[in-house]
């Protein structure tokens, strides 16, 4: 009889869509987060709504990836979901929150009449900060490792919360501004990009700050992790990964002074890539940091192979249509109310 599970290793093939889906959230709705981070801050009303404009065609789909990589956790890995929820159940319930009360805000402010249209600015900007800093403070918590018992979290509500997740918090927040600030600099002009171009170098510092500290920090709050990183011959074959960073930050920092545009997005994105990768090595090949691999937390063959049959059929369409949506609205944002 015919099955996935006798020629494909379907828990590598999932756990690299997940990985791949939450990827793809982090570049693509971080930089709308970005933006509404950076929203109250610019220079005009004219320059709001250009930067509105800029991310109205886009944002709703790019939680579309959110969706999919935690659905696709408690689908094809139900023993991680069962252990990560409730461990981070309030950071991702605050999170939910900033997501809906950002979209809310983005809707009203396109109708608000002039004397209400500053309280959903600021609504926008409240819903994108929570969002982002609750994402980055649940990377920190996953990175320090759950508290479990068997197959079961025995840790506190509020385990989630310390200096550590406080900071990569913070560091996500930065993150995002400049995924936002240099999406600006591709998407609008004159005074708006100008604005924007400040924002980013502002906001790169402190990315090149936060990545030197995460970068010490995981060797020395965990042994494994630096003997992975510093072990040889390991060391040789991972030291690009950080390398690569900062010569990624140098060229932004050059570019934006350079005049250049589409550019110092992209390799923004590459230090999210980067980074990305450096945690994902830091981590393999666990689900639940240090307690629980993919494969001992996959579902059930037969599960998994009738999952997979649904997402090869669809995740093309998704991406395709994200991929012309890109396509049809490229070039300048304009300062026009888009609805």
């Amino acid at each position: 009889m015919f099955s996935f599970e006798s020629f494909i290793d379907l828990p590598l093939i999932w756990f690299l869509l997940i990985a791949t889906a939450i990827l793809l959230y982090i570049l693509l709705d971080g930089f709308d987060l970005g933006v509404g981070i950076l929203f109250p801050f610019a220079p005009s009303e004219r320059c709001r709504d250009r930067m509105m404009n800029s991310i109205a065609p886009f944002w709703d789909g790019n939680e579309t990836w959110l969706v999919l990589g935690g659905g696709g956790l408690f689908a094809a890995f139900p023993l991680a979901y069962s252990i990560l929820m409730p461990a981070l159940y309030i950071p991702v319930i605050i999170m939910l929150l900033g997501l809906v009360f950002r979209g809310v805000a983005f809707e009203f402010r396109f109708k608000a009449a002039d004397w209400t249209r500053r309280i959903w600015d600021y609504a926008f900007h409240a819903g994108s900060l929570t969002a982002a800093f609750m994402q980055g403070a649940v990377i920190g918590a996953v990175v320090q490792g759950v508290t479990v018992e068997g197959r079961t979290f025995v840790g506190g509500a509020f385990d989630w919360l310390d200096a550590y997740s406080v900071m990569t918090g913070v560091a996500v927040v930065f993150g995002y501004a400049l995924l936002g600030a240099t999406w600006l600099v591709m998407k609008t002009e004159d005074e708006t990009q100008q604005w924007a171009r400040m924002c980013a170098a502002y906001a790169l510092g402190y990315v090149g700050l936060f990545l030197a500290i995460v970068s010490i920090s995981m060797p020395v709050m965990n042994p494994d992790i630096r003997a992975l990183w510093f072990g040889l011959p390991n060391f040789y074959f991972l030291a690009p990964i950080p390398i690569a960073s900062l010569i990624l930050i140098v060229l932004i920092w050059r570019d934006l002074y350079r005049g250049h545009e589409i550019r110092p997005f992209l390799m923004s994105v590459g230090i999210f890539l980067t980074a990305y990768l450096g945690l994902g090595i830091s981590l393999w090949p666990y689900v639940v940091p240090f307690e629980v691999t993919f494969r001992e937390a996959a579902a059930a063959p037969t599960s998994q192979s009738l999952l997979l049959v649904g997402t090869v059929v669809l995740l093309p369409l998704v991406l395709a249509y994200t991929a012309y949506c890109y396509y049809l609205f490229r070039g300048k944002a304009s300062h026009e109310s888009a609805y």
